[in-house]
């Protein structure tokens, strides 16, 4: 008998309601939009708003709206001519203080974004934007292990009560001196069980020991420095949208912003960092180190900030070994100090890098200790005719402090000015980079090119949908019918899961679900087919319904699994477009064998499962 569960109905139903409201926000228009983001501390509320209409109005820009909209005011309008010139007006008028970055932004109800239902995220292709390829600086992010390493090595050295002369690093190995061979042979033993990362062996004399980075510890360094960069990165990029990040290779990560037009800011953001490294200042002649002369052993020369350029150097020793630098570190925050009322910046450091500062300035009360503010700036050359991107880096001691007590993981750093104080907690809030990165290739895609692809996407969608639908209505007839809603119902829910995940959609995701669409034909196919074979066998016509849907599943799921390991594999192995298109089969095949299977079931069921008398079915 032809039978389908109440149950079954139930679930069909809560899948149509679902799919229908979750797929709902993309039927919206997306405005050209600015979007204005506080980049500190400064509270976005109404009087920006007004601010905001005020110099748009003032400029004669027209604009749809101005309002707060979550913890940013968004500016729509009606064009992207007009958004260009909006952005232009704000920037320079806002300062410093704000973020202005061009984005689209959706036109759907609120009540939609309070369920959790949003757009589709749309990638580069179909939206626009900036794409950049990043180099990931590995030889930097190695030395900076080494140097922890050393750091390391110098407090277990103390901790541990082995006596030892110096710890050094260079941009290869570690090497430790001792003064006996007794001190080297226990601290060999000691170091080799607690660094695994390290081969450590004998150095060229009897009282030092050299220490290299192993194989597998480069891998990992290079690992995690891919790794914690695109974490920072997408926490940067965060003020100005929803960026795609991806790795590519062991030394690239490339950085999509849908919708972002605007190539400074992002670029700034991308390649600048900032961060403070705090050391103990040296004893000695730091005149004469810096005029060619010899720093004392763990040392090098660094020079005071300037007040003016016309001001004399003042050079300061400082030890080579850092106590703690912007790793450790878990909040910051520009303010102002107390005792001066000058900018500074509040630091909060993580357990380990507090026990570091706590056991520094308890060890060396009544000492200097100097704050080190250290910047990387992309530049771009002319050589030869050609661009050159590169980098420069400025290092300086921006103060100087004598150690009155003990402090451990919150602390006040100043000697900034209130534009590098405001800067460097940014920078520093958001993570350090675990190495530098150079900028080797960007692109800028319009929008009006994404639009042409998005309305291409959805004809050629669109029209593989018609076809289908006319074929199986003209050859199947009344279950022509049926197939085409359990098609349309597979659509809805294939765009409400893209939705619901914020998977991006591609215009490889469009020949995806094209693709799906192919799929489910061919499994409506094999069950019409089945039924009429089962008419021809001379069965009645609920049985042959019945045994249509149940002879044709398993070959359905056989035919669709080797397509979704495939899928599978392109979505796990795979990046950029071949990852998407992957997504989008995966989903595509699922909701086709639902939709096939099940609900294309039910609707014949409630059409025909009443009907005791038949002589004959419209297939």
């Amino acid at each position: 008998m032809l039978e389908f569960s109440r149950w079954k109905y139930t679930l069909i139903v809560i899948v149509l309601l679902f799919s229908a409201l979750y797929s709902l926000p993309n039927v919206f228009p997306q405005d050209p939009s600015v979007q204005v983001a506080a980049a500190g501390k400064i509270p976005v509320d109404t009087a920006l708003v007004t601010r905001v209409k005020t110099l748009l109005e003032a400029q004669k820009v027209p604009f749809k709206s101005v309002a707060i909209e979550g913890d940013n005011i968004m500016v729509r309008l009606s064009d992207n001519e007009t958004q260009l010139k909006a952005a232009d007006v704000l920037r320079p008028e806002l300062g410093s203080e704000y973020n202005a970055a061009m984005n689209l932004t959706s036109t759907a109800p609120g009540w939609l974004g309070k369920i959790g239902a949003k757009p589709m995220t749309l990638g580069l292709d179909l939206r626009g934007g900036v794409h950049f390829l990043l180099q990931v600086d590995q030889v930097a992010a190695r030395e900076k292990r080494i140097g922890i390493y050393a750091e390391e090595i110098n407090t277990f050295l103390k901790d541990n009560e082995i006596p030892f002369s110096d710890v050094s690093n260079t941009a290869n190995e570690i090497r430790v001196l001792f003064s006996d061979d007794a001190a080297r042979t226990k601290a060999l033993r000691s170091l080799k069980s607690q660094f695994p990362g390290l081969a450590i062996g004998n150095g060229a004399d009897s009282v030092s020991l050299k220490a290299t980075v192993t194989p597998a510890e480069l891998n990992n360094i290079a690992t995690d420095a891919i790794e914690k960069n695109m974490i920072t990165i997408r926490n940067r990029m965060a003020a100005l949208g929803e960026p795609i990040i991806q790795r590519q290779g062991n030394d690239r990560i490339i950085v999509e912003l849908p919708g972002i037009q605007d190539t400074a800011r992002a670029k700034e953001l991308l390649g600048a960092t900032a961060t403070l490294e705090y050391r103990a200042v040296v004893p000695g002649d730091a005149y004469g180190a810096m005029n060619g002369g010899v720093a004392p052993l763990g040392s090098r020369v660094y020079l005071m900030r300037k007040q003016n350029p016309s001001d004399p150097d003042i050079p300061v020793l400082l030890s080579k070994r850092v106590i703690v630098s912007g790793d450790q570190l878990v909040n910051a925050a520009p303010t102002i100090d107390p005792k001066s009322g000058t900018p500074a910046v509040e630091i909060k450091l993580n357990s380990a890098g507090g026990k570091r500062m706590f056991n520094h300035t308890q060890r060396n009360v009544g000492k200097p200790m100097a704050v080190v503010y250290i910047e990387r700036k992309p530049i771009t050359r002319i050589v030869d005719g050609k661009q050159v991107r590169g980098s420069v880096t400025e290092e300086f001691v921006i103060n100087t402090a004598t150690i009155n007590g003990t402090f451990s993981n919150a602390f006040i750093t100043t000697g900034l000015d209130p534009t590098e104080a405001k800067k460097l907690s940014e920078q520093l809030k958001s993570g350090s980079l675990a190495a530098p990165v150079d900028i080797v290739a960007e692109q800028i895609i319009g929008p009006s090119l994404g639009a042409e692809n998005v309305k291409r996407g959805v004809q050629a969608v669109v029209f593989s949908f018609a076809f289908v639908l006319v074929f199986f209505l003209i050859y199947y007839k009344m279950f022509g019918v049926i197939t085409n809603v359990a098609l349309l119902l597979q659509l809805l829910m294939v765009v409400a899961i893209l939705s619901v995940f914020g998977a991006t959609m591609t215009l490889p995701g469009f020949a995806g679900i094209a693709l799906t669409v192919g799929m489910s034909v061919d499994a409506n196919v094999l069950i019409n087919e089945r039924i009429r074979e089962e008419l021809r066998l001379g069965n009645t016509p609920l049985a042959s319904i019945a045994a249509g849907y149940d002879k044709a599943t398993g070959t359905i799921a056989d035919a669709n699994i080797t397509a979704l390991l495939a899928g599978i594999a392109m979505a796990v192995f795979g990046s950029g477009p071949i990852s998407g298109f992957g997504i989008t089969l995966i989903i595509g095949i699922v909701t086709s064998m639902y939709t096939a299977v099940a609900v294309s079931r039910g609707i014949a069921t409630l059409i025909y499962g009443g009907r005791r008398k038949m002589t004959g079915l419209s297939i």
